[in-house]
């Protein structure tokens, strides 16, 4: 078995869960560990896969927040077992290289989506390149956002985009309230697909670029391309692995 640590979001539940699974099992200090037992809700997870992606520890959640869809159920019992029988899934995330209106590079990690907003009362107009081809010229609208598979079901959902099964080599290209063209819903791309957003009248419609929690105002250009150099892994249940609950997602009424 390989030595593991247990890490908790800063919620009573979850740091009441760590000290009583730290009484049950033998566990190591982050430092020393070979994989990774998470406790708290989906935000959580995101947090621990950026914080550790240049070790790329393997993480097991269990759920102590809301949704937990990137979760496993909490359970104190045979979590040795679970750890050794867990599915993984190698996370492929996107890097965003955001241009302020400064002309300042500002790159980050995105395991869920990268997204752009209205920061004002007047809304966006962003042209869309896709492998050097300009898409859309024009876009008005309050945003846009490009996800992965995994993070299909998260803001990409909310905001009517495509639930993309694992294993489909695809990008789901969302707009948010989109005003023209009238009734677009998107695109699926390629995972290979380099997309470059272009704010028009960028200082006075200004627009936000956030790769899942780190946000960029002020943004000109924002390109989006799948990073390779990262490969992060969520270990699941072998009965509720994520690609079993983004295909159910897909049935829910």
């Amino acid at each position: 078995m390989k030595r593991f640590s247990i890490v908790a979001a800063p919620t009573n539940e979850a740091t009441k869960a760590k000290a009583e699974l730290e009484q049950l099992y033998s566990t190591v200090t982050l430092d020393n560990a070979d994989m990774v037992v998470a406790l708290g809700g989906d935000g959580f997870m995101l947090h621990m896969l950026h914080d550790l992606i240049d070790r790329e520890l393997p993480i097991f959640g269990m759920n102590k927040g809301s949704v937990g869809f990137l979760m496993n159920e909490y359970k104190e019992h045979s979590l040795v077992e679970r750890l050794e029988t867990a599915k993984p899934y190698i996370v492929h995330p996107l890097r965003m290289n955001a241009v302020d209106v400064k002309g300042t590079l500002h790159e980050a990690i995105a395991i869920n989506e990268v997204s752009l907003l209205r920061e004002t009362q007047q809304a966006a107009r962003i042209s869309i390149t896709i492998d050097n081809i300009t898409r859309q010229k024009e876009m008005i609208c309050d945003g846009v956002l490009v996800a992965t598979p995994a993070g299909s079901t998260a803001y990409n959902l909310s905001a009517n985009g495509p639930i993309v099964p694992l294993g489909a080599g695809l990008l789901a290209l969302t707009p948010i309230s989109v005003f023209r063209p009238r009734y677009w819903r998107g695109a699926l791309l390629p995972r290979t697909a380099a997309i470059v957003f272009e704010v028009q009248d960028a200082e006075a419609r200004q627009v936000s670029a956030t790769a899942d929690f780190n946000e960029v105002r002020n943004v000109r250009t924002v390109e989006i391309r799948e990073d390779r150099n990262h490969s992060p892994t969520i270990l699941f249940d072998s009965e509720h692995n994520l690609e079993e609950r983004i295909l159910k997602e897909q049935f829910l009424p």
